[in-house]
């Protein structure tokens, strides 16, 4: 067993061997169990302490889990038998709002949605809006390149990622980017570490690009319909139309209907699908008014147009009200927009096939699905859940998706990594791993 206590006299009472206190740090919110017994937990606070906990994990050889809020889908923040746990979570300081330039410099353990109502303090806003923001940190979004509700106006993560400081797998601390809006000086290693899921090295700081708050009142909208294709087809016309909505989701009637029974609102189950969204601007109603003749023009039963964000708070609801349920096996997978209807189609038949109903939310704007199945919580449940969700995955990769939207790849979605990337792609990214963590400590056997 390597030897904890040239650690323990860097980092004190922040070097952590409680088994029981470690536990609450050893997994994520995915259901995939940890690997083992961790030796030791760090609870960082600087960056400083990253570099130590990194450099004595590089010498002594010992795998290292990297962890945020433990909101994560994939397995990818669970502990390793024996390694090392690195908590961002008490790197919460919000070092500087720079109004002039339209940035923010945070540590990694920062709450999403704490960041946006910092920067919405000062008329600006933080665009990446996961429906965990009120619990995800921004190092978590940066790992993952999260998306989100915001992403069919602001894209993902890395779209607003000017700067990082990075600690690597020897305990080198490395600063990427500029404050610049241009910056073409040698490769774009911002956009390497955004995304790479703690296997390249460990971000502690960001900074990140704000945008002003749109002016004017928002309109949330929502539009029934009684098939999902309906609604796929829907979105397609909203996003190639001139009126463009900064949230654009969908709930099929299953996933209504689970909302409404974990926390009612009075919303009424459509017969097959849901569209909900918000405009902004001074034009705002105008938008929502155009949005809403287009989703009748293209099937929708019912519509509406509303001043509350009650329709928004209700899609945000939708995790917590699946887990509350016990439906614990789900995909995040992605297809262009204009295959939305064929793709929703294909999931039916999917589901009708298995015998297995599969409830549906979606990022729709975007074409970023998040499908569960609902099925036992035993080993012969889960086995024939994973089998529904590899058909699916399968389904958006024949349409020319992708197996990950948003979520990541983990433990949970590894073996899927063939079905979309050749070899060389494979390869040339197991060698970026190796010269930057040559002795494959940081989240070892994950992500790539």
């Amino acid at each position: 067993m390597a030897d904890l206590h040239p650690l323990k006299r860097q980092l004190g009472d922040r070097l952590i061997t409680d088994r029981e206190v470690m536990a609450a740090y050893a997994h994520d919110t995915s259901r995939v169990s940890p690997e083992g017994t961790p030796l030791a937990l760090v609870r960082a606070e600087r960056t400083e302490d990253v570099a130590a906990a990194l450099s004595w994990a590089h010498t002594h050889g010992v795998p290292v889990s990297v962890r945020g809020a433990g909101t994560g889908l994939t397995g990818g923040a669970n502990a390793y038998n024996g390694g090392l746990i690195v908590s961002l979570a008490d790197m919460t300081d919000i070092i500087e709002i720079d109004r002039e330039n339209r940035t923010a410099t945070v540590q990694a353990g920062v709450i999403t949605a704490e960041l946006d109502a910092h920067a919405r303090t000062v008329g600006l806003f933080f665009p990446p809006d996961p429906a965990s923001a009120r619990t995800c940190t921004v190092g978590g979004n940066i790992a993952t390149n999260a998306g989100g509700l915001r992403c069919v106006a602001h894209g993902v993560t890395n779209d607003s990622i000017a700067a990082l400081v990075v600690v690597l797998a020897d305990g080198r601390v490395m600063r990427t980017g500029s404050r610049t809006r241009k910056n073409v000086v040698g490769y774009d290693l911002t956009s390497l570490f955004v995304g790479s899921e703690g296997t390249l090295g460990v971000v502690t700081e960001a900074t990140v690009r704000l945008k002003p708050v749109p002016p004017g009142t928002p309109r949330t909208f929502r539009a029934s319909f009684d098939t999902l294709e309906d609604a796929g087809r829907a979105v397609t016309a909203i996003v190639n139309g001139a009126a463009q909505p900064e949230v654009l989701e969908l709930m099929d009637a299953l996933s209504v209907e689970i909302i409404e029974s974990f926390h009612p609102s009075g919303l009424t189950v459509p017969a097959g699908a849901m569209l909900v969204g918000q405009t902004v601007g001074l034009d705002a109603a105008a938008k929502a008014e155009a949005i809403t003749a287009t989703c009748r023009a293209t099937g929708a039963t019912d519509t509406e147009i509303s001043e509350s964000d009650s329709l928004l708070e209700a899609r945000r609801l939708s995790n917590p009200a699946l887990n509350a349920r016990g439906l614990k096996i789900s995909c995040d997978v992605g297809v262009p927009v204009a295959a939305l209807a064929d793709v929703f189609h294909g999931i039916a038949e999917i589901s009708a096939r298995h015998d297995k109903r599969v409830s549906t939310v979606a990022h729709a704007g975007d074409g970023n699905l998040h499908s569960t199945v609902e099925s036992p919580d035993t080993p012969e449940g889960i086995a024939e859940a994973d089998a529904v969700i590899d058909d699916i995955t399968k389904l958006a990769i024949s349409l020319g998706g992708t197996i990950s939207g948003e979520h990541g790849i983990g433990s949970v979605k590894r073996h899927e990594l063939p079905w979309q990337l050749d070899e060389a792609a494979l390869d040339v990214q197991r060698a970026i791993k190796a010269a930057l963590d040559p002795r494959g400590i940081l989240t070892p056997g994950r992500a790539i």
